[in-house]
């Protein structure tokens, strides 16, 4: 009995310290998965970051894309975790000569030049990186009136940077430090330091194989640009300035250092290509683990931007521009050797006449908007001047283009006949007496004259004695009438920044030569205007905008790059362009027959007859030639050229200027290419969309 009971005695204990021993197991793994959550929870950190809303996208009318998004990779460091680190100067350090050796290249705010003796940059930058400076310096206890230098040696000091550092090396360094502590004051809205942006992958790899804590990557988008042929209507993106942020985007929610639209297309239709940034929530160990993420608001894409532009077209009317002015430079446009081997640069405008709708719109030479930045220096140096978007922002004596405004103005408001005879005797004497007698280009050239001219022949023949005649029978304000009436010197409604011009009238040249005795205008300067020369200078877009105008007999509409705005998914309609009648300046028939009739002959019998000549060219042109004088007279003159088609339909027009293309005719070369893309493709065009459908 004794022996049973300790055997049950026995067993009871060892049930006993089995039963203990399976609790103290649990209670240890529980208390060392408690222990582990808490640790890590009490070293970790969450923070509040923007995430920025992928522009939309814009596209030509038939849907092909111009300018999209890539994804890119940025370069971010987290200050709280990077001082946490054992040996923050070392790793920065490392960090720094990295990427110097990767050639990555780090952005900062430090407003102090790069090398001694030590200036202060912060006038540069404006608001509010020089107002966060200001706090900077408050945060630190310095005096805001300490010198650079004295500046420079005490954050050195104060950042224990190592004494060997050379100069520059300790400025990167500061500079550096700078932004991450930026970011540890009270109140900066600052979100975390990117160091680095668009980092390619095998650069990015290497410097996170340093493994240095608190440098994470972020994912971003970059701006690609599909075209090489519309650069300038596209336009390009940069960060905002200090100027603009606070001006403007401050008061729509930008944040400080969004992405804008600088020129072009981009800036014009920023407010629908935005779109609405979100904010995630990021927590992190001290160590740099990212322990969760999540959106507390969803960033939502831009709109889709589809322009009026054809792209094809526009390819088309760019590489014609571009062969033709480096023909020029070889040869010149006579073949000569001479005349226009000086040509710079110039434009091709063509619009939708039923609409105004643009549909190509190239200057040439161009940039490429994907190496924008880097070649920036290089372009502004370039003496051809291809920044500049020539369509709309330059301005040019329209030369002979202008003679169907003088026409007009004879026959509707000076009584002019279309069939009032004059005789060309080359030069005009009128004013001969007080030394001025212009003369007509045949006759400067080879001595010989047109001859007898009505209204039909003097526009065919492009005859300057026919116009000097004319243009003194009408009065200098129903010239300038006509002129406004007809989209000249007048904004053409097109949502892109543009010149505005200018028309030669007493106004315009008191105000060019006030105070001098050349402010009075006289016949002499009624003479030249009739001609197109004297004051008047227009842009392309308006010299376009003035052919429509005529092709659709006096009605003119607003031009328009804009077709319509979807949503990022293609769902919604958000905003649709439509055709806006801005003035109607009616006419006799017998005033329509006659410049019509005028500008077809030039097409055959005329100055621009080679091309397009009745036996050679299957669609009938109405068309205009312009050879414009400027400058001192040591270059090329101008060429210009208008033109519709067909003349019988119009359905689009065309306006070409080259800079010192020496001879308007052989602009016409451009137009008929331009022309036989657009017709062979006529169907492209008749695509109508109804209200709200979005295809």
């Amino acid at each position: 009995m004794e022996r049973r009971a300790r055997f049950r005695i026995g067993l009871l204990f060892g049930f006993i310290v089995l039963l203990v021993a399976l609790f103290t197991l649990r209670i240890y793994k529980l208390q060392a998965a408690q222990t582990e959550q808490t640790i890590q929870e009490a070293n970790s950190l969450t923070f509040q970051t923007r995430v920025d809303a992928a522009r939309g996208q814009i596209l030509d009318r038939n849907g092909t894309v111009l300018v999209t998004n890539r994804a890119s990779y940025d370069l971010v460091m987290i200050n709280f975790v990077f001082f946490n680190g054992p040996n923050p100067n070392g790793d920065l350090v490392t960090l720094l000569d990295t990427c110097d050796e990767l050639g990555i290249e780090i952005q900062h705010h430090l407003p102090v030049t790069e090398s001694r003796p030590y200036q202060y940059t912060y006038d540069d930058m404006g608001e509010p990186w020089a107002g966060y400076f200001s706090k900077y310096l408050a945060h630190r206890s310095l005096d805001s009136d300490v010198t650079a230098g004295t500046f420079m040696n005490s954050l050195r000091e104060d950042y224990n940077l190592p004494e060997e550092l050379t100069a520059d090396e300790a400025y990167r360094l500061i500079a550096v430090r700078y932004e991450l502590e930026l970011r540890s004051i009270d109140g900066m809205p600052l979100d975390n330091y990117v160091l680095a942006e668009d980092v390619d992958s095998e650069a990015l790899a290497a410097v996170i194989e340093l493994g240095i804590p608190g440098v994470i990557v972020q994912t971003s988008t970059v701006r690609e640009y599909k075209t090489p042929y519309a650069s300038h209507l596209l336009g390009y993106t940069t960060k905002m300035s200090a100027e603009a942020y606070e001006s403007t985007y401050k008061a729509l929610g930008y944040a400080m250092d969004a992405e804008v639209g600088r020129e072009g297309v981009e800036l014009a239709f920023e407010e629908y290509l935005h779109g609405e940034d979100g904010w995630m929530n990021t927590t992190i160990t001290s160590t740099g683990e990212i322990l969760n993420q999540e959106y507390t608001q969803t960033p939502i894409p831009g709109g889709n931007v589809e322009l009026t532009i054809d792209i094809e077209l526009q390819e088309t009317a760019y590489k014609a521009l571009e062969e033709w002015i480096l023909e020029l430079r070889q040869t010149g446009a006579r073949g000569d050797g001479e005349s226009g081997t000086d040509a710079m640069g110039g434009a091709v405008v063509a619009l939708d006449v039923k609409t105004n709708e643009v549909l190509a719109s190239a200057s040439y030479p161009t940039y490429d908007a994907n190496t924008f930045a880097e070649d920036y220096n290089i372009l502004l140096a370039d003496p051809n001047k291809p920044l500049i978007n020539r369509c709309i922002n330059a301005q040019y004596a329209p030369g002979s283009t202008y003679k169907m405004i003088t026409g007009i103005t004879a026959m509707e408001f000076a009584d002019v006949s279309p069939w009032y005879q004059v005789v060309d005797n080359g030069s005009f004497t009128k004013f001969e007496g007080q030394g001025y007698a212009p003369a007509c280009h045949i006759y400067r050239s080879s001595g010989r004259t047109h001859g007898l001219e009505d209204m039909r022949s003097a526009l065919a023949d492009s005859c300057n004695y026919y116009f000097y005649d004319v243009g003194l029978q009408c009065k200098t304000d129903d010239v300038d009438y006509v002129a406004s009436m007809f989209g000249l010197g007048e904004p053409t409604g097109a949502e892109l920044v543009e010149f505005a011009g200018q028309r030669a009238n007493r106004e315009t040249k008191r105000a060019t030569f006030a105070g001098t005795q050349l402010e009075a205008w006289v016949d002499g300067d009624k003479l030249q205007a009739s001609i197109g020369q004297s004051l008047n200078e227009f842009t392309p877009l308006q010299l376009a905008v003035y052919c429509s105008t005529l092709a659709n007999n006096g009605t003119r509409l607003k031009a328009t790059y804009l077709r319509r705005v979807v949503s990022w998914d293609f769902k919604n309609l958000l905003m649709e362009s439509h055709p806006e009648v801005v003035s109607e300046f009616p006419m006799k028939q017998t005033t329509i027959d006659a410049i019509r009739e005028g500008m077809i002959q030039a097409t055959q019998i005329g100055k621009t007859a080679d091309p397009f000549g009745e036996s050679f060219y299957p669609i009938t042109v109405a068309a205009k030639t312009g050879t414009a004088q400027h400058g001192d007279g040591s270059s090329s003159d101008n060429a210009s050229l208008v033109c519709y088609a067909p003349a019988e339909d119009p359905q689009i027009a065309i306006a070409i200027y080259v800079e010192n293309g020496a001879v308007g005719g052989k602009l016409a070369n451009i137009a008929m290419k331009v022309f036989d893309e657009y017709f062979s493709q006529t169907g492209k065009y008749e695509t109508v969309y109804g209200e709200n459908e979005v295809r």
